[in-house]
This record gives structure tokens, C-alpha cells and sequence, in this order.
């Protein structure tokens, strides 16, 4: 399977988020609006590549990147399912000037909310409007079939680290409604193996309910970014997991993993929670 791999910068003012408007090429070609995106060049790092193109592209110099999250997905090009990979950065930069786009980009703007802007945003920028903002458009028929998507939330929890641990999690239909919630206990363990099998229980679950295209969200940073291929696995406790994580992926048409702070998972931390006391309490 090929696989895409991009940085991309998120760049607010009072006016909005900056998208710029690609060059048509051909003079066929329909013309698409997207966020600063650039290419990882051989030797450079993500926030390298991510201050580079910002500055070939728009003449802004960045004064601070900070990541923000790593974003997944698989799309069709062609005959072959393409993955995409997209690291997103929050970027401010030097100055108050405008930017100046050049290269591949003719113009740009500042848009306060992308469901009502009257822009033609492509694929990759929308995937990451989408996930970041909470707002998959249900109607839209893509080839990532967002139509069909739930979001499934995970969180690991362990006391004593190691001591007894659980995993919780709670689905969340396209509608914005709960499907279900639940926990369990899973004996003793490490809060990152937790972690881990908290993820695997949600992508097992996935699998179960015989879903194709699923948003996993973790407030574990480690396990997001280990299976978006951003960070290294050393730990041998956590490869078998991992692993059985990447075998089940091949059950779905799209997949994500999304960063999110402690402060918007707690659902599933109470259900990996209420799954140890139940143990504790006998």
C-alpha cells in the first residue's frame, strides 16, 4: 500500500485559520482551497519541514510549532488504497503580516468555520477539518465513506502502576449519539500497557460491530503516535499489542487515531474506572 505522508499548519488570527488556494496546473483542473501543506524532505525532521514550507510557500517564518496531533486515513487513488498520513501542527508566526503565496499556491484567506465557507477545500485539509473540529459532514459521500463513521473513545487505567487495570471505552454514532459504553478489567498491568489494551479492546470492538470506517480517540499520546508511525515501539510488553492492533486495522476502509486531552475522555476513564472497583470491591 503506498502511503502519503505530509506536515501540515494550522495558522490562526482574529479573522480565522489561513487556507490557501492550490495553482490549477492543468487549465481543467478544478480548483482546490487547503491548509499550508508541505512534503518531509529526506534528512529533515516533521517541524523542519513544517518551517520550510511555511516560509517557501506564504513568506511567513514560524516563531513557535507546536504539535498539535497526527491524523490517518486511507483513501482510493486509482485502483490502489492510498494511506495518508498528516501531521498537524498548531503554528504561530513572526509579525503581522500577510502572507505572500507563491509556488503552488495564488491566493489565500481566513475562514472562521469550514462548513460554511465558500471555499472547495480538497480532501486532505477537509479529512483534517473534520477530525479536529468534530464535524464529519454525514451527507458527504467521499471515498473515505465518512457517512458510515463512528467514533469510538478508549482509555486505559491502572492503580499501583503496575496494579490492577482496566480498560473503558464509549461508541458515538454519526448522529452524536451514544451506541455504547462499557469497561472491563483486564488483571495487572502498567498504565502504558493499559493504555495499549484499551485501544486494542476499542479496535476489537470495531471489528465486532462490523464497522468499515472508525475515528479511535485516545488521550494517550504515546499510543496515538506509536500506531500513526510517528513514534518508535522499544517496549516489549507493548509490540504483541501493537501488533494485533495492525492485523485487526486490515478490517476497516478507513481508520484514524486522534489525540484528545484527559479532559474530553472521561467517559471511558470512568468505564475503565468502574471495571477495577468492581474487582476491588468484591
Amino acid at each position: 500500500m503506498k502511503q502519503r505522508i505530509r506536515v501540515v499548519g494550522i495558522i490562526k488570527n482574529e479573522d480565522g485559520v489561513l487556507i490557501l488556494k492550490r495553482n490549477r496546473g492543468r487549465s481543467d483542473a478544478p480548483v482546490f482551497w487547503e491548509l499550508p501543506t508541505g512534503k518531509i524532505k529526506f534528512g529533515e525532521q516533521p517541524e523542519e519541514a513544517m518551517a520550510r514550507s511555511l516560509s517557501e510557500y506564504t513568506g511567513y517564518r514560524a516563531s513557535s510549532i507546536k504539535l498539535r496531533d497526527v491524523i490517518t486515513f486511507l483513501n482510493l487513488e486509482g485502483s490502489s488504497r492510498l494511506s495518508n498520513l498528516y501531521i498537524v501542527y498548531d503554528v504561530e508566526v513572526v509579525g503581522n503580516a500577510q502572507p505572500v503565496p507563491r509556488d503552488r499556491y495564488t491566493s489565500y484567506k481566513f475562514i472562521k468555520d469550514f462548513t460554511t465557507a465558500n471555499v472547495r477545500l480538497n480532501e486532505a485539509s477537509l479529512s483534517v477539518f473534520e477530525i479536529m473540529e468534530n464535524k464529519v459532514d454525514n451527507t458527504r459521500i467521499s471515498s473515505r465513506e465518512t457517512a458510515n463513521s463512528v467514533s469510538i473513545y478508549v482509555d486505559g487505567a491502572s492503580r499501583g502502576n503496575p496494579g490492577p487495570a482496566g480498560v473503558g471505552y464509549y461508541v458515538i454514532g454519526v448522529d452524536g449519539k451514544v451506541i455504547e459504553r462499557g469497561g472491563k478489567f483486564i488483571g495487572f498491568a502498567t498504565s502504558r500497557v493499559a493504555e495499549y489494551y484499551a485501544m486494542k479492546n476499542g479496535v476489537e470492538l470495531a471489528v465486532q460491530m462490523g464497522l468499515r470506517s472508525v475515528h479511535f480517540f485516545s488521550d494517550s499520546l504515546m499510543v496515538v503516535n506509536q500506531l500513526n508511525g510517528i513514534f518508535s515501539i522499544k517496549n516489549p510488553d507493548i509490540i504483541p499489542i501493537y501488533t494485533a492492533i495492525l492485523k485487526l486495522l486490515d478490517s476497516f476502509d478507513s481508520v484514524s487515531f486522534t489525540h484528545i486531552p484527559r479532559i474530553e475522555n472521561l467517559v471511558a476513564d470512568s468505564e475503565a474506572n468502574q471495571a477495577i472497583n468492581s474487582i476491588l470491591q468484591r
